[in-house]
Formats: structure tokens, C-alpha cells, sequence
């Protein structure tokens, strides 16, 4: 009986590895995608409200979803308090900064300080938490990650370094808020990955629909059709459907693995624009890749078990 156990988690554990890397995909590609959406929302939104919004739709769709399987959010007052805190670190305060930062900040070099969440989880990881391995493999993966995000999105685009230092060091604290919550993600383990994920997106929600109404008085304000249709992309994919992705992938691949998809929007981006802009790609675009792809791969690659 013991070895029909061992044999079954074991086959549970190779589907989930199997299906890793799908996901790890998958988000990167949703999150990927969500630049693009702020920044056609923001043209008419102002990022309070748009960020007030995507939290309220996703969170909304998310508990209907719970409801609808048979599960409901937790009444447990300790629960939400740390619903409300993973809220802070991966909702509330990154998505705003970015939404404001993106007003002004250039994609390319947006794109690279934002890619920098795996550096921060490494770190946070080897000084702070040590609730994982720190191996020279993943300090290897977030260099190589690094260097392959720069090689791809050209080095033309530091030029904008310095111009609007305000918007960048605000990119640089939302990618140091996605580093801590992918850490502290790892405290919902043992619940539905939908729980957490919708939890925090209420409590953002309960946080930021109250500042929009004071700051921004949405009731004034007239919309494009455009930047609705972006707000829900962004909420719907970007947001609802990524976010439980991502607390899958923090229980199975760890939190430092899974800051790996910051590295995969890169390319990602790019194969857009090449596939459907008529864009090409640079020698120097084809070497990060394989960088990234490499990085990628030495910070997700499960540790080998001896005996």
C-alpha cells in the first residue's frame, strides 16, 4: 500500500513539473501583456482608478469563480491580515507605481527595471527569509537572466536612464514589492491557489476603490472605449487568471523560480512584435535570448536528490 502512495505522489510530482514550465510560460506571457494594457488605459484612466478597477473586477470574478466550485473565501481574522499584506506587496503598490510610471517611462527601459525581480527575491532569499535553497545555479540564472534582458532590449534604451528618475525609482520599488510578495506568497501554502489570489485582490480592492473615489472622482471622468476594453483585458487575463497562476507556481516552483517569468516577458515582447509588427531581431536580440532562456532554465531547474 505504501509503494501505491509513493508511486502516486510521485507521478503527481512529474505532472507538476511537467507542467512548470507551461505556466511559467503563461504567466509571463499574461503579465507580459499587462504593459501594454496600463499603458492604453492611462491614456484615459487615471492610474488610481485603473488600478482601483482591475483589482475590483478580477477580485469580483475570482470569489464568483470560488462560489461556483463550492469554495468560499476563509473567515479567519489572521487569514485576511495576511491577505491584506500580500495585497500591499504584489497589488497595491506596484500596480499603482507602475500605472503612474508608465505615463512617462520609456517600455524598453521600463521593461528592464522591471525584469530585476528575480535579483531582489535572490537576495531577500540569501540575506533575509532562507526559506528556500540558495545555490550558485540560481545566482548564475538571475546574472545570465540580467545580462540576456539587456541584450535584448538593446542598450539604446538606457539612454533614457536618469531622465525621469522619479517614474524609474518608482518601477525599481514595484519590482522590489513583486520580489517580497512572491516570498511571502509561500505562507497561503496548503490553500487553493484561487484562495489566496482572491483574497488579496479583495483587499487591494477594499484599499484602492476608496482612494480612487477621493482622488480621482471617477464619476467625472469619460473614458474611451479603447481604454475600457484594455482595462478589462487587464483585469480579466493580466490579473484574475495570472494571479492564480502565480500561487500555484510559488507553492511547486518556489518564489525566486517563479520571479523567472520577469525575465521571460522580454523575449516574449519581442516574438510580438516580430510575429504580428513586421519587427526583426538584432545579432546581439539573439544572444540575450539564449541568455535568458539559459537563466531561466538554471533558476527553475528542480535540485537533484541524492541516494
Amino acid at each position: 500500500m505504501n509503494s501505491l502512495d509513493e508511486n502516486g505522489n510521485a507521478m503527481a510530482g512529474m505532472a507538476n513539473m511537467a507542467n512548470q514550465p507551461v505556466l511559467l510560460l503563461a504567466l509571463s506571457a499574461l503579465w507580459g501583456a499587462s504593459y501594454a494594457f496600463i499603458k492604453v488605459g492611462v491614456e484615459t484612466i487615471p492610474p488610481v482608478t485603473l488600478i482601483a478597477a482591475r483589482t475590483l473586477i478580477a477580485g469580483a470574478i475570482l470569489v464568483a469563480v470560488l462560489r461556483l466550485r463550492g469554495l468560499g473565501l476563509p473567515a479567519d481574522r489572521r487569514i485576511w491580515e495576511r491577505f491584506a499584506l500580500q495585497a500591499c506587496l504584489n497589488s497595491v503598490v506596484p500596480f499603482t507605481l507602475i500605472a503612474w510610471a508608465e505615463q512617462t517611462t520609456d517600455a524598453g527601459l521600463a521593461t528592464i527595471l522591471n525584469s530585476t525581480s528575480p535579483i531582489f527575491a535572490f537576495l531577500l532569499t540569501a540575506a533575509l527569509t532562507r526559506h528556500e535553497a540558495v545555490t550558485g545555479r540560481k545566482l548564475f540564472g538571475v546574472a545570465a537572466g540580467l545580462i540576456g534582458t539587456c541584450l535584448i532590449v538593446g542598450v539604446e534604451a538606457l539612454g533614457g536612464f536618469g531622465h525621469e528618475m522619479g517614474a524609474q525609482l518608482a518601477i525599481v520599488a514595484a519590482t522590489l514589492c513583486y520580489a517580497g510578495a512572491a516570498i511571502f506568497s509561500k505562507s497561503f501554502r496548503g490553500l487553493d491557489p484561487m484562495i489566496p489570489a482572491a483574497g488579496s485582490l479583495v483587499s487591494g480592492a477594499m484599499v484602492l476603490v476608496p482612494a480612487s473615489l477621493i482622488v480621482d472622482r471617477p464619476w467625472t471622468l469619460a473614458p474611451s472605449a479603447t481604454s475600457v476594453l484594455a482595462l478589462l483585458a487587464l483585469s480579466v487575463f493580466s490579473t484574475a487568471l495570472a494571479f492564480v497562476i502565480y500561487f500555484r507556481l510559488v507553492q511547486t516552483l518556489g518564489s525566486v523560480g517563479t520571479t523567472a517569468q520577469a525575465y521571460l516577458r522580454v523575449p516574449i515582447g519581442v516574438a510580438i512584435g516580430v510575429l504580428f509588427l513586421g519587427e526583426t531581431l538584432s545579432s546581439t536580440a539573439w544572444a540575450g535570448l539564449a541568455c535568458v532562456v539559459v537563466g531561466v532554465v538554471a533558476m527553475t531547474m528542480p535540485a537533484r536528490k541524492l541516494g
